[in-house]
């Protein structure tokens, strides 16, 4: 791949991680349950994770 894809694939990794974790905390603070949000927030942190893992593992 060339650097140019590279630095597109990251910049959209980043960005779905960014809208998930908004997402978790938009709605979680609709709801107020500070557990909810903790336990929201870490799957989406995983989440992202394994999708940039796999993103970097489809480039090998």
């Amino acid at each position: 791949m060339t650097k140019s894809t590279m630095k597109f694939v990251k910049g959209m990794g980043a960005g779905m991680a960014a809208g998930m974790i908004a997402g978790a905390v938009g709605s979680s603070l609709v709801r107020s349950n500070k557990k909810g949000l903790k336990k929201k927030a870490s799957k989406a942190m995983k989440a992202v994770g394994d999708v940039v893992e796999n993103v970097q593992y489809m480039m090998k």
